[in-house]
């Protein structure tokens, strides 16, 4: 009997799937909304708003940092690694 229950829970839920699914825009449509106002936004606006040169670091820390803490962190992580492997190579040349 779970066994069944547990099939149909998983057919209703892959049914509201697909249900959902239809509605999303196509793959690199134009005419999305992320396309039509965040990312442009971005690609204008990011230098002003927070002073950093690259926009995916602008995008990832400052714009979404708050709610995006886990990218941050990868982030941060690999800019530390990036300072350890340098200091690391450094200290082989001597």
């Amino acid at each position: 009997m779970k066994k069944w229950i547990a099939i149909v829970i998983i057919v209703v839920f892959w049914g509201i799937l697909l249900f959902v699914e239809a509605d999303l825009p196509d793959y690199g449509d134009i005419d999305a909304p992320a396309n039509q106002h965040v990312s442009p936004y971005y690609i204008e606006n990011s230098m002003e708003d927070t002073d950093t040169p690259n926009i995916v670091t602008a995008i990832l820390a400052d714009y979404r940092g708050y709610d995006t803490l886990g990218e941050t962190t990868v982030i941060f992580t690999a800019g530390i690694a990036c300072i350890l492997l340098l200091m690391k190579s450094r200290s082989n040349e001597d």
